[in-house]
């Protein structure tokens, strides 16, 4: 699936990405599938980038898992550095933890390293979708209990309720999902349009 190159803020790639298919438990979709394809991931990032223009951070955070792979990639496009937030019991080193409660109701255990920056250090927060807000609960208080400062908060989307406003209120909150849009009436709504006519192949990278 190509771009449309005439606007920046077509946003293409969202319609890559899949419904749930596996039942209540899990995610109502899969984000994953814009980072299989390189030039829907790479899009992605140029407009987080373009949207964080006048941010200054010394290093991102993504919270576990999938948090990982959009703010590492941020991080290399920044040129910072990048700090994972885990789930409880992965890191072999001195921690800090927290526990919160994630989109699913069940409650979790995250963890930071200890230490992990210096104070005042600024910190952007990564994760895929933002949606209870409850696992970035979570690494803001695991952040703050370090002395550092939240200065962003990126993802693929976040969705608004009282929490997410909480946070828009507080921090600049970049999303590829932008508010106003189609897009964020249909993921507040936790359903896209784009699942009508979804197939796994648009996605598929191209092969040499």
């Amino acid at each position: 699936m190509m771009r449309d190159k005439g606007s920046r803020d077509d946003r293409w790639y969202l319609n890559l990405m899949s419904p749930n298919t596996k039942g209540p438990k899990f995610a109502w979709l899969d984000p994953t599938s814009i980072y299989i394809n390189g030039e829907a991931f790479h899009d992605l990032l140029d407009d987080l980038v373009a949207d964080l223009a006048g941010v200054k951070a010394d290093v991102v955070s993504g919270l576990d898992a999938m948090g990982f792979v959009l703010g590492s990639a941020l991080a290399t496009r920044l040129g910072i550095g990048f700090l994972p937030i885990r789930k409880a019991g992965k890191l072999c080193v001195d921690t800090d933890k927290v526990s919160f409660t994630n989109y699913s109701g069940r409650t979790q255990e995250m963890e930071m390293r200890l230490p992990a920056f210096a104070k005042n250090t600024k910190v952007m927060l990564a994760d895929q979708w933002v949606e209870t807000g409850g696992t970035m609960d979570g690494a803001i208080r695991l952040v703050e209990r370090q002395g550092g400062t939240v200065v962003a908060i990126a993802a693929v989307a976040i969705e608004e309720n009282a929490a997410t406003k909480s946070y828009r209120g507080k921090y600049r909150c970049v999303s590829a999902v932008l508010p106003g849009s189609r897009w964020q009436t249909e993921c507040n709504a936790q359903k896209l349009s784009s699942f009508a006519t979804y197939r796994a192949e648009l996605a598929f990278p191209p092969t040499a």
